[in-house]
């Protein structure tokens, strides 16, 4: 995938010679993320070797949500919230159904069954299901009180933010610290295995590989209301499916590459805990930012259309991992449901 790096120039030249061009600019940005997140993919899978499979995760996770996090910076300080929060969403499905399944399916052709702790499975599932809860009620605050809960939404949003804050610190806590053992995983390397890079340069190249992401991130999202218009498509569409498959590929890359590889447990953390990390940190961390940047401050209710698909995301990745099994077919139900809801927001353009 390293000749898709000639992409990087090219976003860049079409953003300063030509800024009107904002299909190509946007098309020729996310071809240009993808060997990007190969790149990261790959260190992040080096500092697994070097540092255990749950830090491994938690480092992908955390540079892979640097381009949603950056992408929904820039829509924030544009007033762009339909956008930020398509984005939020858009991360956490992608995450827990399309790079999960694929790494299932992928995992699946290679091994005929697969394993992973399922307590760890089970614990990054209950956060999900945190998150969702999270979102739900929000929103029905919205629908329970109408045009009164204008002057009460914000204040609840910061209230809960600061909560998710604090319960992603102990989740933090709980999978390195005290029960690290729970998120290890069982990997033995292979008799002819390459000696893996060292932390620092395996650093370096995630951090380097992070930079430039994110700038070609901010060129991205600059194009994507006008590239969406000229699709014939809405922006919450673009934002949840298009911008979140680009967004993810770091999580997508290393999750496939891992599971090919048989091991789900590093597969497992990158897909579910990047999910995890979106909804109690990167979510929360936007609202509390939109107090000092932003045309106004940004709630955490969402469209009732948006925390639909995170409920019933949650739901079933909630049955696919928790008896600590996988197959490929398991793979194939996580990636219809997000098929399924993919040709839902498709045919409901306004929704």
């Amino acid at each position: 995938m390293n000749w898709l790096l000639f992409f990087v120039p090219v976003a860049v030249a079409l953003e300063h010679l030509a800024p009107e061009r904002h299909l190509l600019i946007f098309v020729s940005a996310g071809l240009a993320i993808l060997p990007l997140a190969a790149w990261m993919g790959r260190a992040t899978e080096h500092l697994a070797e070097r540092m255990g499979e749950g830090v491994g995760g938690l480092l992908n996770a955390t540079f892979g949500n640097a381009a949603e996090l950056i992408i929904a910076l820039a829509a924030l300080r544009a007033g762009l919230y339909d956008v930020v929060k398509a984005s939020i969403v858009g991360s956490i499905v992608g995450n827990i159904l399309l790079v999960l399944g694929a790494a299932m399916v992928a995992g699946g052709l290679r091994h005929r069954e697969q394993s992973f702790n399922p307590q760890g499975a089970r614990a990054q599932a209950t956060m999900l299901t945190l998150a969702a809860i999270t979102l739900i009620l929000p929103a029905a605050y919205q629908v329970a009180l109408g045009k009164d809960a204008v002057h009460g939404l914000v204040p609840l949003s910061v209230s809960i933010s600061i909560v998710l804050l604090v319960v992603y610190g102990l989740y933090l806590a709980f999978s390195l610290v005290t029960h690290s053992s729970l998120f290890r995983g069982s990997h033995v390397p292979e008799e002819n295995h390459v000696a893996p890079w060292s932390v620092s340069r395996a650093a370096a190249v995630l951090a380097s590989s992070t930079a430039v992401v994110a700038w070609m991130s901010e060129i991205l999202v600059g194009s994507i209301q006008q590239a969406a218009s000229f699709l014939g498509l809405s922006s919450v569409f673009v934002g949840v499916f298009v911008v979140a498959i680009l967004g993810n590929a770091a999580e997508h890359a290393t999750a496939v590459t891992v599971a090919m590889k048989n091991r789900m447990d590093l597969a497992l953390s990158i897909a579910i805990g990047s999910s995890v990390q979106v909804a109690l940190f990167v979510a929360p961390v936007l609202v509390l930012l939109s107090l000092f940047i932003g045309p106004r401050p940004m709630d955490l209710a969402f469209p009732r259309g948006l925390v639909l698909i995170v409920l019933l995301s949650v739901l079933i990745t909630g049955q696919v991992a928790g008896d600590g099994r996988s197959e490929w077919l398991k793979g194939v139900q996580l990636i219809a449901v997000y098929v399924v809801l993919g040709l839902t927001f498709f045919f409901f353009p306004t929704l």
